[in-house]
């Protein structure tokens, strides 16, 4: 049983990041990257390595976000 579950979520989660790549690409409109995010999420259910990398993704994202949040304006109002 155990074995069928970690097999499930580990097709599940890859075609899901697959599909991401696949709308990350130039010229092909919609959410790759958090696409890409959603099968990672998925298959950290199940194994240690996804887990680490949407930890990455998770602190990148926090870092942009924060730089975007507290950029100084240049003053002219524009």
């Amino acid at each position: 049983m155990r074995a069928g579950r970690r097999i499930g979520i580990a097709i599940a989660g890859g075609l899901v990041v697959a599909a991401g790549v696949v709308l990350a690409m130039p010229l092909i409109p919609g959410p790759g990257l958090l696409v890409i995010a959603l099968g990672l999420g998925i298959l950290s259910l199940e194994f240690e390595r996804p887990r680490v990398w949407l930890a990455a993704l998770k602190s990148r994202f926090r870092e942009l976000a924060n730089r975007v949040r507290h950029k100084p304006s240049d003053g002219d109002g524009k």
